[in-house]
């Protein structure tokens, strides 16, 4: 019987994987195919456009300077994030946060795509700051949260509003892979990175020896069950913000009394006759 039941939950567990995989790479085709609309914007130096940025305190001592050939950034805006996220966010979630980077980087380096690579660096760091309670609002999306989390953190070290805004843009719509990947690059990296991460998507663009070298750098420390474990608690915590959340499916599923209503409730429970 067990192995009847492992054998049912392991079919499970591919169908699951196969059909997010497969919905996922028509919604982040346009990004591999060269066909979207991002703009391939000129890759510049580690510290560009962030000039006099304040050191917010001294990086993790597990900060290495490259991991799998993609370089750290080292400027004073790329240290203040990773410190800050250090303190904030747990090591599982932190470790999420810079794998996202690297792996994107590794990504569009193999495309051929250049990128702002301090940029990529910070949005990526920071992406999920949404996720940690010194940084959650009592009904905004936990996306919303973490980007105006950055918006600030951003202008508080002195950088140009429109390197402020795209970091804002990419923890935004980052959930959003079919939206973020039509974008600027290092808009596009944040989400592809974290779905990389998160789901497999695009993993086997990279080679297994540097999949490795990122894990090895930032481990995983048991994500997929702190992930879930994390959608089931902002389900908890406010319902009304995952109102056509993806993460509202998980509350439904896992939560008895989750009442959040799908888009198909909102239209036949609109006040037309038809």
């Amino acid at each position: 019987m067990s192995k009847q039941l492992d054998s049912m939950q392991l079919t499970r567990r591919c169908a699951i994987q196969s059909g997010v995989h497969a919905l996922l790479a028509v919604t982040a085709s346009p990004l591999l195919t060269g066909c979207s609309g991002m703009s391939n914007a000129k890759a510049q130096g580690a510290g560009a456009g962030a000039a006099g940025a304040a050191d917010s305190g001294t990086p993790p001592a597990s900060l290495p300077k490259a991991v799998a050939g993609v370089d750290i950034p080292d400027s004073a805006l790329a240290r203040a994030a990773a410190s800050l996220v250090s303190r904030a966010a747990p090591e599982q979630l932190y470790n999420h946060c810079l794998r996202t980077y690297v792996f994107s980087a590794l990504l569009f380096d193999k495309l051929g795509r250049s990128f702002d690579r301090e940029l990529a660096f910070v949005g990526a760091a920071l992406h999920d700051l949404g996720l940690i309670d010194e940084f959650m609002s009592p009904a905004e999306r936990f996306e919303l949260d973490g980007a105006d989390a950055a918006l600030k953190f951003m202008k508080d070290n002195g950088a140009s509003d429109s390197r402020a805004e795209l970091v804002w843009d990419a923890i935004a719509l980052h959930t959003n892979v079919s939206i973020a990947a039509r974008k600027a690059p290092e808009i596009a990296m944040v989400s592809l990175g974290a779905v990389m991460d998160a789901a497999g998507l695009n993993l086997d663009q990279i080679s297994p020896e540097a999949v490795e070298a990122v894990i090895a750098a930032f481990p995983r420390l048991g994500f997929k069950a702190a992930a879930v474990q994390t959608m089931v608690g902002l389900c908890e915590k406010k319902p009304q913000a995952q109102l056509l959340h993806p993460f509202a499916d998980v509350g439904r599923r896992h939560l008895p009394s989750f009442a959040s209503p799908t888009i198909e409730d909102l239209i036949l429970g609109s006040p037309f006759s038809e």
